[in-house]
């Protein structure tokens, strides 16, 4: 008999993505050029150039089978190396080699860190708005995730819902900043308050509570907006990032676990991680990203045409009548539908070929996100489908 847990996940896809096939088979109709697709978050400048250089001169110069060949279970020791240094250089950090685990993008880090910070049955808080996908890591590996009421007037972390759901049974807190949906950055008094609180509640408990810090955004931070290092603030925090959004390589899958080297067993955290592999099947990411990455580790892609398309599309949003938080990094925007049925909201907005995603997925009722991470001219041009669907509908 199959599954009747996975099969029940069948029924209830992600909204994101049948939004992003949804636009994909307008796109066939009236040309793709034509959707103003705001769905998926899929990064839309090129990687660069440094890096397939890298790749370019790896496949020239080195033996196929050193290069496609398995790295070692923690991954390869050129990636992690390169992880430490960079990390250390960049924040003040004092990761050693043995404090990078390498995993499939950010979702296999997150997916590894919950298993070594908690058993079946503990709690796991986040924050709404959050990436809905948080659901199946945290709950697929037994933890169960309860989220804390968004505070709407900032995105900030709202502390009085926070302290009421905090209790014994909470091992790890999963932040993500900068933030999906919002592109809120928390603000270092908002790390350091939630670092003090967690301090004071594990002397309470008489247990570890972790944060779990989901970073995949973390380069792309708008001018003038504070975007603190988790782990400077908290021992036990175990960071998680994405090449995919800095280097514009979602599909190759590559990320890592940054245990900070003054957590409780820090020296355990990865050798655990490689255990965790065996159940999951995980087994590492491909050994040539993973080399070319260690050569270019710190270079990005150019990222400033997202702060281009968030000041275009926050002004028209705000000019339109729209409540909307700025967002101080990521590719997306957060606004408040001109409804109270956000579904309805962004069902009404297909029939100007607006594809926007409702905000209940993300844990809060009545917004909406706008994934911006599309060419500066195609925003410019949804601007009067924009406007045309406000005035038609509104």
């Amino acid at each position: 008999m199959i599954s009747q847990e996975f099969k029940e996940m069948i029924s209830a896809p992600s909204v994101i993505r049948a939004l992003s096939v949804y636009a994909t088979e307008r796109g066939k109709e009236i040309g793709y050029e034509n959707v103003f697709d705001y769905s998926l978050g899929n990064p839309s400048v090129p990687v660069p150039k440094e890096l397939t250089e890298a790749m370019i001169e790896l496949l020239q110069t080195k033996d196929s089978t050193y290069l496609h060949g398995y790295s070692p279970n923690p991954g390869n020791p050129e990636a992690r190396e390169a992880t430490a240094k960079s990390l250390n250089k960049r924040f003040g950090m004092d990761y050693k080699t043995d404090h990078i685990f390498m995993t499939s993008g950010a979702a296999g880090a997150v997916a590894h860190a919950v298993r070594c910070v908690t058993k079946p049955g503990d709690e796991v808080l986040t924050f709404a708005p959050y990436f809905p996908e948080y659901n199946p890591y945290i709950n697929k590996a037994g933890a169960v995730l309860k989220v804390v009421p968004a505070s709407t007037k900032d995105f900030q972390i709202n502390f009085e819902a926070f302290e009421e759901m905090l209790n014994e049974k909470v091992m790890a807190i999963l932040i993500n900043t900068p933030n999906n949906p919002s592109g809120i950055v928390y603000s270092s008094e908002t790390i350091r308050k939630l670092a003090d609180l967690l301090r004071a509640k594990e002397k309470e408990y008489g247990h570890e509570i972790f944060i779990i810090s989901d970073e995949p955004y973390r380069e792309i931070v708008f001018k003038g907006v504070d975007a603190p290092y988790i782990s400077k603030f908290y021992d036990n925090t175990l960071s998680c990032y994405s090449y995919s959004k800095s280097m514009s390589i979602p599909g190759e899958r590559l990320g890592y676990v940054a245990v900070n080297p003054n957590c409780k067993d820090a020296e355990l955290i990865v050798p655990m991680c490689c255990q965790i592999s065996r159940g999951t099947g995980h087994n590492c990411p491909a050994s040539l990203i993973q080399l070319a990455v260690a050569k270019v580790i710190d270079k990005t892609s150019d990222l400033s045409v997202y702060e281009t398309n968030m000041n275009i599309l926050y002004q028209e949003l705000t000019d339109l009548g729209f409540e909307c938080v700025k967002p101080g990094g990521t590719f997306y925007i957060f606004p408040k539908a001109l409804e109270e049925d956000a579904i309805a909201f962004s069902e009404k907005a297909k029939k100007y070929d607006l594809i926007l995603v409702p905000s209940d997925s993300f844990g809060v009722k009545g917004y909406f996100r706008m994934a911006y991470c599309v060419d500066t001219e195609k925003v410019y041009r949804s601007l009067e489908a924009l406007r045309k669907f406000v005035k038609s509908e509104y």
